[in-house]
């Protein structure tokens, strides 16, 4: 099985590329982010390789980072979700993001990628949150892990958290974004709604 491809970059195209290792072409399957991320024609590349072999198929996904593979194998566990959705997915959210959707139960941000409807989007959130505890975010920002970010959100049964992110989303903002502002504002709020809600309006804003 494959687990790495090194080589020179021949071709770059929507949704893959081919890698020239020592002379023989390797179709690698990958997301917009790792595309983009990777390189232009010509340049060197080193890839992080899932291999799928089906009856009718071997393919072989890659990834620029070892956080966006463990996010599709995980996205992938889940009942109904493919590659190709997988892909879609890490294409629109970076694995950070991913993350804090499934803890905020954002259904916006997943269904963002292509081919996912409201109904696998819910599957994917109800799945997950019990599935991804302690995945690795080594790509992100921050180096979080899944974990992390949960312990410091808002508790969904504080009803003034779930008010202010509410009120943010009426407003227009997307819910991971206003989750994770009200998680920031949470500590200068001493639970009163219409500061907190100030508050995180000045994080979003910020």
């Amino acid at each position: 099985m494959i687990a790495k491809l090194t080589g020179i970059i021949d071709t770059l195209a929507q949704g893959y590329l081919i890698l020239d290792v020592n002379g023989v072409g390797y179709l690698v399957q990958a997301s917009n982010r790792t595309l983009s991320r990777i390189g232009r024609k010509g340049d060197p590349a080193s890839l992080l390789i899932e291999t799928v072999i089906r009856e009718d198929a071997f393919t072989l996904f890659g990834f620029a980072d070892k956080a966006e593979q463990e996010w599709f194998k995980l996205l992938t566990s889940v009942q109904g979700v493919g590659a190709k959705a997988g892909l879609a997915i890490l294409s629109v959210n970076t694995p950070d993001k991913i993350a804090l959707a499934i803890v905020a139960q954002d259904k916006a941000a997943i269904r963002a990628a292509d081919g996912v409807g409201p109904k696998l989007a819910t599957r994917i959130l109800t799945e997950l949150k019990d599935k991804a505890g302690n995945i690795d975010l080594g790509a992100s920002s921050q180096s979080a892990s899944y974990s992390e970010i949960a312990s410091d959100a808002p508790q969904t049964d504080n009803q003034i958290d779930s008010d202010a992110i509410s009120a943010l989303v009426n407003l227009g903002y997307a819910r991971s974004d206003a989750f994770t502002a009200v998680t920031k504002a949470k500590a200068e709020a001493n639970d009163n709604l219409q500061d907190l809600i100030r508050l995180a309006l000045k994080e979003l804003s910020a």
